[in-house]
């Protein structure tokens, strides 16, 4: 079992910010060879990793990562209407209640098993953060293969326009409301965190 610390927003320390960090340049450009900006050789961040961004990251007793998710105000400029607005059919959802999902990364270091805690820690953790602070949706662009998982994980998901090539990818822009219904669906689902009530969050 992980042991789990959680931290949100820019609260966190520094140690867990840089492995962050340092996890989504092993994740979106070592393996996945997406073309962003990498910092000091070590570092992914882009122009969205501003004062506006939150995060919620999931770490070890020394600030290790384990996992994480980059949320970002949709009244502002963000991933979704700034380059794939025309994947949904009526424009992407904007307002102060609705947040953007985006650097979703599990660390590569973890075993299969680890993963699969830590995704589901992570899930759990999004809706509480949601719950806690007011937040009535999300959205995300998204994998053909992580639309098709997230579509099972029992919340409202659902997208907000047909899925479409991008380059050699099939990617979809989606919505996920959230209400205080939606933990016991993920529950249902068997999407469970055995670290739900224990975390400690920095706010």
């Amino acid at each position: 079992m992980l042991n789990v610390q959680s931290y949100e927003n820019r609260e966190a320390p520094d140690e867990a910010l840089r492995a962050m960090w340092a996890a989504r340049k092993s994740v979106f450009v070592d393996l996945l060879k997406w073309d962003l900006p990498v910092l000091a050789e070590r570092y992914e961040l882009d122009q969205f990793d501003d004062p506006y961004a939150r995060y919620v990251i999931l770490a070890g007793p020394g600030c290790e990562h384990y996992a994480s998710a980059r949320l970002l105000p949709t009244m502002r400029p963000h991933i979704l209407d700034s380059f794939y607005a025309d994947f949904c059919d009526h424009g992407p959802p904007r307002g102060p209640t609705i947040k953007e999902i985006t650097r979703f990364c599990l660390d590569r270091q973890l075993t299969a098993a680890e993963r699969r805690e830590a995704r589901d820690t992570l899930i759990c953790s999004l809706v509480d953060h949601a719950l806690m602070n007011g937040i009535t949706a999300y959205t995300a662009i998204a994998s053909e293969g992580w639309f098709k998982q997230v579509l099972t994980f029992g919340w409202d998901c659902r997208p907000l326009g047909p899925p479409r090539y991008c380059g050699n990818e099939v990617l979809a822009a989606i919505r996920i409301d959230i209400d205080r219904d939606t933990p016991a669906k993920l529950a249902a689902a068997g999407i469970t965190s055995p670290h739900r009530g224990s975390d400690r969050a920095a706010n």
